[in-house]
């Protein structure tokens, strides 16, 4: 018969909460569902193994992740309330809000890969998440389905958090004193089918290795699979170092994807981490465009020869027929500078005649009167 485990039906933390079940277990602890009656909630207490608290290397790690999870208060990251030391054993324990559902792991082996739209989704808001982390200088480095967390809040289904900061690097400015700071160059910690290439390598990690792991996320979760083929973890190891990944719109024969987007997943999963999106909100915005399943526009495609032809010929019709009117108007015009030009002329001769005449009467008229008054004397 299995022993009753120690913490089920205990109060901790001075009584603030009552240990109802166990919910889950690994190799650090347990995480157990408690009720916390003075706020009326249910909460999930993490607590690492009593026979644990004495390495210094775990317990430092353990109170890194909950120091990490604290300072974060991104919707799409777990809750962290307290955590602290427990009186009675000193044992170490984290205090989060209790999540109902399922992870990212387990839903993808029932339902198998998922629509884009729906995996595209899910992904930005992890990105959004994640880049608050970041941001704080807190690394994941351990980004795998498992710590994908799909709940129900409300009316939402399905709504992602980041679990399990266990493995976060963070700065030596966040570190208190006596901690030990574990990311030593060399070192290998993770998954290795999500782990990054700089990680498998044991080098320093940043931000960027967290967005190669997501895009392997992505990948499997549009795909049902993983980028490689491997069947043992060192081999995944040794291919994230060096091997390239098969592209997305290969990996499942007849399956297919909107255009573009097997260019962005290779990007987050370039080799190099100068070569991938260089923060997680960058990785969000390419990812941005397909979350209805469709991606961007597409650019309008170029005119045929035929139809560059019939506009050509329009313009020169039309060019044409101006030059036709301009000439009709010119023509017109001259015309009529002609014809008032020679009616004008026309009209002058008459009036010269005229005053000639009137000028021959008026000096045959004063030669007259000149000799009849010569004639007089």
């Amino acid at each position: 018969m299995r022993p009753k485990d120690p913490f089920i039906g205990r109060q901790l933390v001075d009584g603030q909460f009552e240990v109802l079940q166990k919910i889950g277990s690994g190799g650090m602890g347990s995480v157990y569902k408690a009720s916390q009656p003075a706020v009326n909630r249910m909460v999930a207490i993490k607590i690492l193994h009593p026979k644990l608290a004495n390495r210094k290397d775990l317990a430092s790690r353990f109170r890194r992740e909950a120091r990490a999870m604290s300072q974060l208060t991104h919707p799409n990251t777990v809750k962290v309330f307290s955590y602290g030391e427990l009186d009675e054993d000193g044992s170490l324990y984290i205090v989060m809000e209790m999540l109902e559902g399922r992870n990212l792991n387990q839903a993808i082996r029932k339902d198998g890969r998922m629509p884009v739209g729906k995996a595209v989704s899910l992904l930005v808001q992890v990105c959004n998440a994640l880049q608050e982390a970041h941001e704080l200088g807190i690394v994941h480095r351990d980004l795998k389905p498992e710590n994908i967390f799909l709940c129900t809040q409300g009316e939402l289904h399905d709504f992602p958090k980041v679990l399990d900061f266990g493995l976060a690097k963070v700065t030596e400015q966040q570190m208190q004193p006596g901690s030990l700071i574990l990311t030593q160059e060399g070192m290998v910690f993770g998954t290795p089918e999500f782990m990054s290439p700089e990680q498998a390598q044991g080098r320093t990690l940043d931000a960027r290795s967290d967005i190669y792991s997501l895009a392997v996320i992505l990948y499997e979760a549009l795909t049902g699979k993983l980028p490689f083929v491997s069947r043992t973890p060192m081999e995944f190891i040794q291919k994230h170092v060096s091997e390239p990944i098969i592209p997305l719109g290969e990996r499942v024969p007849g399956l297919e994807f909107p255009a573009g987007l097997a260019e962005v997943v290779a990007k987050a999963l370039a080799k190099k981490p100068a070569q991938r999106y260089q923060s997680a909100s960058e990785f969000a915005g390419a990812l941005l465009p397909y979350q209805d399943g469709s991606g961007p526009p597409a650019p309008p495609p170029p005119a045929s020869l035929a139809s560059v032809a019939r506009v050509q010929a329009g313009a020169l019709t039309s060019a044409s027929a101006s030059a036709s009117a301009s000439a009709s108007a010119s023509a017109s015009a001259s015309a009529s500078a002609s014809a008032s030009q020679a009616q004008s002329q026309r009209t002058r001769v008459p009036v010269l005649v005229a005053v000639g005449v009137v000028c021959l009467v008026l000096g045959g008229i004063l030669t007259v009167l000149f000799l009849h008054f010569v004639s007089k004397r």
